[in-house]
């Protein structure tokens, strides 16, 4: 900032955006109601440079360091401001609101170096997160130049892991739902290692409801997963006077959503669905009835676990390792294969109606199965079944820990994140194993992509059982959980 004598002016440089420009008026008022002199009061020129220059500054985060630059230069507060990171926007009354992104400037002030940042009361409690940084929330711009003099020093908020459990209270919904065994048991799979999973079936087979009584399932996030999605939903101003969150989490996106909408973007990029499904739950009901480009949009980010979102504004890249989880009748009228229901539709119409998901977006998707009808004599689960809904829980905790402990220091959360490069490193089969592997690659002209995704697979059957080896009937329960190889073939 710098200030020179001459005619009143108040000019902000370095491509700011329409949110920036307007933070001049904020900041006057602001000032003015708390009982100091704004840059209005005196004739000076007063320049303030948003470095570096050539990226754009957006949103209203930069009104409380304006602000306050503006107050040290013109000598009405004094302190030393290294090490100190400001951010918040700047009420007219001279309050601070709550604002988006308050996490990531905590993560970068402590990856800058920086010792302690100044944001808004509301956004403490998400900040504090960030360990080796002192947060300092303040309600008013008072209170933050009464904490920089030393009239009244603001308490740092400390982060309390008081709230940090499992999701061992949340309802085991799969277990209350008849019938249904063999997609209880694939979700159970795709739950222990965070599979894509595609159900089909008639309508009122019961799909929607087992796709959303997964959340039941899924263990916690982890710590370094809950910040991961916490920033993502702080950018977006989705965290409101909340702290660290750990349950996974599921979107559901109607089927008329944009392609912008879920894989991000916009003037300027933002994150999409399937960026707030990070390490979560993406549901995609009447999974043909979305648009091709939505849906072709997913090959990169489900392959790579990140979205590269160019606009003419910038480029951005945006994680997105989410669990797919699709919904899909067999045809138009739904009844295509059903033995008590007549199906209306012609061949061609069949096929044409599978055909809107393409092949190589079905060969990314790890389990494929068919949910039948249910009848009036199925039973729920935990009413026939001698293993408790706890007890199956616990399989699928005691499965990730197994993960966790054998991709220590990886950055790998579950065997869906294994790449070409690392699987063979990880999954170990026996020989009776990798034959039967081999024998159906061969017999099913299955790409290599696939076979991939079943020794992935086989290795969470392994671990769910708590096998340190993938065995012959690993492998063949894998096998039996794709047929993506029969969604075209048996239409005629």
């Amino acid at each position: 900032m710098d200030s020179s004598k001459g005619l009143h002016s108040f000019s902000i440089v370095g491509l700011p955006d329409k949110a920036v420009q307007e933070s001049i008026d904020r900041i006057a008022s602001s000032i003015r109601n708390s009982n100091l002199f704004p840059h209005s009061s005196k004739n000076k020129k007063i320049i303030v440079n948003l470095a570096p220059a050539d990226i754009k500054k957006e949103g209203p985060s930069y009104d409380l360091p304006i602000a306050i630059g503006y107050l040290l230069e013109s000598g009405q507060i004094k302190f030393d401001p290294s090490g100190i990171v400001f951010a918040g926007e700047l009420s007219l009354d001279g309050s601070l609101k709550h604002t988006s992104g308050m996490l990531a400037t905590a993560l970068l002030a402590k990856e800058l170096g920086f010792s302690e940042v100044i944001i808004p009361h509301s956004n403490a409690k998400e900040a504090s997160i960030v360990s080796g940084v002192r947060v300092i929330g303040a309600k008013t711009m008072l209170e933050v130049i009464s904490h920089l003099d030393g009239t009244n020093v603001i308490k740092p908020f400390e982060y309390s892991e008081a709230d940090v459990g499992d999701n061992s209270d949340q309802d085991l919904a799969i277990f209350h739902i008849k019938g249904q065994e063999m997609a209880k048991r694939a979700l159970t799979i795709a739950a222990a290692g965070s599979h894509n999973i595609l159900m089909s079936g008639p309508p009122g087979s019961g799909k929607t409801i087992l796709a959303k009584s997964l959340i039941g399932l899924l263990p916690p996030l982890s710590f370094d997963e809950a910040v991961e999605v916490a920033k993502i939903y702080s950018s977006m101003g989705l965290i409101r006077d909340a702290g660290l969150s750990f349950q996974r989490p599921f979107r559901s996106p109607h089927h008329t959503t944009s392609a912008p909408a879920v894989v991000g973007g916009g003037t300027s990029p933002r994150p999409g669905e399937i960026s707030l499904a990070h390490r979560g739950v993406l549901f995609l009901d009447e999974m043909p009835e979305f648009p091709r480009s939505v849906l072709e949009s997913l090959r990169q980010p489900m392959e790579e676990g990140t979205i590269t979102v160019s606009r003419a504004s910038g480029t951005i890249i945006l994680p997105a390792k989410f669990m797919l989880v699709g919904a899909m009748n067999p045809c138009a009228c739904g009844n295509f294969g059903d033995d008590r229901h007549q199906c209306t539709c012609m061949p061609q119409s069949v096929m044409r109606y599978r055909k809107k998901i393409s092949g190589p977006l079905l060969d990314r998707i790890d389990i494929q199965i068919n949910v039948p009808r249910g009848t009036l004599d199925d039973k729920p689960t935990l009413e026939n079944n001698s293993d408790s809904g706890l007890q199956m829980r616990n399989n699928i905790k005691l499965a990730r820990e197994m993960q966790n402990n054998r991709y220590r220091g990886r950055k790998i959360y579950s065997n869906s994140e294994l790449s070409y490069k690392n699987i063979d490193e990880f999954c170990h089969l026996t020989s009776s194993a990798e034959s039967l592997l081999r024998s159906a690659l061969t017999a099913k002209g299955l790409s290599l992509r696939s076979y991939h995704k079943i020794k992935k697979i086989a290795q969470t059957i392994a671990d769910i059982e708590q096998s340190e080896e993938i065995g012959e009937n690993h492998v063949a329960e894998a096998l039996s959980l794709r047929i993506n190889e029969k969604m075209f073939s048996e239409v005629f």
